[in-house]
């Protein structure tokens, strides 16, 4: 299926402008709001159980799109749509036509999609940073066998991590969208080499 990302803009705009009539088992509220709901496209950019990279490009988004909702007759308004089988679903309703006019908030999400279509990651720093943070909390949940055998220091996480990076890097490479998820086998060793003491 084409994304918005890959048309040119007047062909996206033509495009998302009233998506939402074509959505499966979709009840729109916001439309009996609008004098001119064709107009608007729902955009969506994550769900309850998104993984990083999504997390990551929505809060890119969500930033972008803000300045757009601060205005007494906004162009872009955040929404949160509940379903059953993914509990909630985030994004935004946009007007993308203003008077016939493409608005400046879609050419702004637009140019956005176009980065996502060539490169999927809009913010390299924000979704490292990510990846860092989930590796430390998996660091800690896979030690779950090994923690109460020795004497942790506080933020050993960040320290057990550290000393993978530089001696077992593969057992820190995120190969899925969830951060690292190192083996027990590396955690002792990541242990035993930063000398942490056996618990009595």
């Amino acid at each position: 299926m084409t994304q918005l990302g890959e048309l040119e803009l007047e062909q996206a705009a033509s495009k998302a402008a009233g998506n939402w009539r074509d959505f499966d088992s979709f009840c729109w509220f916001r439309k009996g709001e609008l004098d001119d709901p064709s107009e608007w496209a729902v955009i969506y950019h994550s769900h309850r159980d998104s993984g990083l990279l999504d997390q990551s490009n929505a809060a890119v988004i969500v930033k972008a799109m803000e300045q757009f909702t601060e205005v007494d007759d906004p162009d872009v308004v955040f929404e949160s749509h509940n379903h059953f089988a993914v509990g909630h679903i985030d994004g935004f309703s946009i007007r993308v036509f203003r008077n016939g006019t493409i608005t400046e908030a879609f050419k702004t999400y637009h140019e956005l999609a176009e980065r996502m279509a060539e490169y999927p990651i809009l913010d390299e720093e924000d979704f490292s940073r990510r990846e860092y943070k989930a590796t430390l909390e998996n660091i800690g949940e896979s030690a779950w066998r090994l923690k109460p055998e020795f004497d942790l220091p506080s933020e050993w996480e960040g320290d057990v991590y550290d000393w993978l990076s530089q001696n077992r890097d593969h057992a820190v490479e995120c190969v899925g969208d969830e951060g690292a998820s190192p083996e027990e086998d590396d955690l002792e060793a990541a242990f035993t080499a930063l000398g942490y003491e056996r618990a009595a």
